[in-house]
Parts: structure tokens; C-alpha cells; sequence
């Protein structure tokens, strides 16, 4: 193909890609969906070289939530021409070490998480001094971008929680608590502290759970609903720990109501069905797919999408009121 040739193609690819991100971040369900196997409905893929490129996250295979996360950059990759190359760790110095193998192998760009950003930050400008972009994703905000990350995609923690707060008072709920399913991360405790800042109409205390042993998990909000009758709310972080907390209310005739931030299918029955109220979505398989689109636009034609700024994917709530318009996409593992 000739130069001339080349730069067509690469220019047509872009502006694919440019409408698809476009759309993905105006629509209100959340963006591109997949409408068939597991390449989120793309048409093609780009005429550009293929390059490898490591998405490396903070949790452990099989978390509905990342999964969804996964199916986005799978979708962009395969769009891309993109070997994608996934690895994950809920410690953050192991994160970091899978970080640090990225680079040693050259990959072309890294997209990660940084709920651990201490251990985490290092390693991101360890890759750009390499000249290694890296986009930052779901976790580590401020952090990614101080560290050299070319852009951040994912919602800020603190105004989704006081989002969270503000919903709850005008509910009228007056003694809740928040479920952390795993302590020292930054992306949760600032969810946390968010909804007690805009939780004005009563009281809200964090209760810390092994969010890796489901059962504790039930055995521990069990235990906490047993002790204070008064609790009118459970507010949880993830999907799954919602349906446990779900299992709890029932196991011991509570009257306490769970809300949650994001979804999973099995969370969207629940809300149709009345056992949670609502649930804030940060739509983690647009994070997943922007994570991955950004590095080859910023690989293939220098683009940065947000111009250093965060770009936001949430919050959002998903409640009986738009549940039905959610529940096939969530069903076909886009939402």
C-alpha cells in the first residue's frame, strides 16, 4: 500500500473511531453495545499496524463488574487491530509489578487502574519516561493524571457519593451504613465519605467486609442489622455485596432498603424484582473500551480525548423508571 494509501486508511479508521467514542459518550445507555458475539457490533477493523497493548486492573478475575470492564477494551481491541494483553491483582505491589512487566516487554500502551496509587504512580511514569502512553481507568482520578497519564476515564468517587447522599436524604432515610468491601481503596472510601457529606438527613457509618468471602460478607451485615434494628439502609459498593446485603435483610426480617453503585445482571432483576432500589452506574464497559481507544487514537494520530481533563462516565442511576430500557443490555453483558 502507498503512503498516500496508508494515510487514507488510517484516516477513515479515526474517523470511525472518533464517531463511535462520540456517540459512546452522549448516549444515555451508556454507548457503544454489542449487537452480536463479542466484538460490541464494530463493523471492521482498523488498516493500521497491530500493536500490543497491556490493560493491567486492581481486582480478581470473575467480578461481574470487571468483566464488564473486559468486554469493553475486547471490543476496542479487536476494532484496533489490537492485541490486548490482560493481567490483574487486588495488591497494589503486585499490581505494580505486573505494571513493570508491561514495560519490560515493550508493550505499545498500558491502560491501568489505580486504586492503590502509591504503589501504582511510580510505575506510570516509569512507563512515560519510557515513552509508553498510559491511560488511567475506573480508579486514581487526580493521581493518574499527576502521574503522566495521557487521560482518565471513569466517574469521580466523591461527587457520585454524595450523589448517593443526596438521593438517600431526599428519600428520607435516616440511618444508614456504607459496606467497604475492600479497605485501602481510594476509589471506595471516597464513595463512602462522598454520601455521608451529601447524606444530610440522618446518620451514615462505614461497615469494612471481605469482599472476596461472600458469605462473611453476609455474616457480617447479618450481624450489624442484628445489633442496630434502627438501620433503614444498606449502601453498597458493588453488585454482588448488594445481593448479599439482599440475603442478609431477608435472613433477619429487616425493613432496611438496599441502594448500591454499579450493576451487574443478576443486580437489574433485583431492581425489577423491588429487592434494591437503585443502583448508581458508571457504565464500566464504556471505561473499558475509552481505556483502549484512547492509546491507538494517541499511537495512530496523537489525539487525547478530554484535553488532560478527566472524562467522566457516571454517576448515573438506574431505578424502576428506566430499569426496563437497561435490563436487555445488561442481559446481553454491555450494561
Amino acid at each position: 500500500m502507498t503512503l498516500h494509501k496508508n494515510r487514507r486508511a488510517l484516516s477513515a479508521a479515526i474517523g470511525l473511531a472518533l464517531t463511535a467514542t462520540v456517540v459512546a459518550g452522549c448516549s444515555s445507555t451508556g454507548g457503544a453495545q454489542d449487537t452480536g458475539g463479542g466484538s460490541g457490533g464494530n463493523a471492521g477493523t482498523a488498516d493500521t499496524p497491530r500493536v500490543t497493548i497491556a490493560m493491567v486492573t486492581h481486582e480478581a478475575p470473575g467480578d461481574t463488574f470487571w468483566d464488564l470492564i473486559r468486554k469493553g477494551a475486547e471490543a476496542a481491541a479487536a476494532k484496533d487491530n489490537i492485541d490486548l494483553k490482560y493481567s490483574n491483582d487486588n495488591q497494589g505491589p503486585r499490581q505494580a509489578t505486573l505494571v513493570q512487566s508491561a514495560i519490560d516487554s515493550k508493550v505499545a500502551g498500558i491502560a491501568v487502574t489505580m486504586a492503590f496509587p502509591d504503589a501504582i504512580a511510580p510505575e506510570v511514569k516509569t512507563a512515560t519516561d519510557a515513552g509508553i502512553p498510559v491511560t488511567v481507568f475506573n480508579s486514581g482520578k487526580d493521581q493518574g493524571l499527576e502521574a503522566g497519564a495521557i487521560s482518565y476515564f471513569g466517574q469521580d468517587e466523591n461527587i457520585a457519593g454524595t450523589t448517593a447522599g443526596q438521593r438517600l436524604t431526599s428519600e428520607g432515610a435516616k440511618k444508614a451504613i456504607c459496606v467497604v468491601q475492600e479497605q485501602g481503596s481510594v476509589a471506595l472510601e471516597a464513595r463512602c465519605a462522598g454520601a455521608k457529606q451529601g447524606f444530610t438527613g440522618g446518620s451514615m457509618e462505614n461497615l469494612n467486609v471481605n469482599g472476596t468471602d461472600l458469605p462473611s460478607v453476609q455474616a457480617t451485615i447479618s450481624a450489624k442489622l442484628q445489633s442496630d434494628p434502627s438501620i433503614d439502609t444498606v449502601l453498597t459498593l458493588g453488585a454482588p455485596i448488594a445481593l448479599t446485603a439482599v440475603q442478609s435483610i431477608q435472613s433477619n426480617n429487616s425493613n432496611a432498603k438496599v441502594v448500591t453503585f454499579d450493576t451487574n445482571a443478576a443486580l437489574v432483576d433485583a431492581i425489577k424484582g423491588g429487592d434494591v432500589q437503585w443502583a448508581i452506574d458508571q457504565q464500566p464497559y464504556l471505561q473499558g473500551y475509552l481505556a483502549v481507544d484512547q492509546l491507538w487514537l494517541y499511537l495512530n494520530n496523537k489525539n487525547i480525548i478530554g484535553g488532560g481533563q478527566p472524562v467522566l462516565t457516571g454517576p448515573s442511576f438506574i431505578d424502576a423508571s428506566n430499569i426496563d430500557a437497561i435490563a436487555e443490555l445488561a442481559q446481553g453483558g454491555t450494561r
